[in-house]
């Protein structure tokens, strides 16, 4: 097991399985199905995109180093929370951008039922360390732990 420490963006405590991209994310591409064709996994439609490309965001603990894309991104990210839809936590290894901080920040306050905790800035360490489907928990104050 090996810990990191970051920056908390929005709150919370979680456990999940891994999904990584060494890539950015497009949250629009990859939320689309989910938000419009009712696609309840969150199954990733960037094509370009190939650590993501059609495997389940939905309930992961998504490690990206950034997001990539429009200014929908932020609002994306709310309504993924919104319907339920969306990563079990999101972990940078960059600092966040503002858009994908909005998001995140407006559904862990405008949201009850609904969890999703980011944190940024846990380095380029992170990012090698982690591979798809380890262990990773968030507990309070931004450290997260890869078993």
């Amino acid at each position: 097991m090996k810990t990191f420490k970051g920056r908390v963006i929005a709150p919370g405590t979680v456990s999940a399985k891994a999904l990584v991209s060494h890539g950015g994310l497009n949250t629009l591409a990859s939320f689309q199905k989910a938000l419009q064709f009712g696609d309840k996994k969150a199954t990733c439609g960037d094509q370009n995109n190939k650590d993501l490309f059609g495997k389940q965001m939905a309930g992961k603990a998504l490690c990206l180093p950034q997001t990539i894309g429009s200014t929908t991104g932020g609002l994306v990210l709310y309504c993924a929370c919104s319907m339920k839809r969306q990563p079990a936590c999101m972990l940078f290894s960059k600092p966040i951008d503002s858009l994908a901080a909005a998001g995140s920040i407006l559904a862990s306050v405008w949201l009850d039922d609904v969890s999703m905790p980011v944190v940024d800035n846990l380095g380029d360490e992170f990012l090698e360390y982690v591979k798809d489907d380890m262990t990773i928990t968030i507990k309070d104050g931004g450290i997260v732990e890869v078993e």
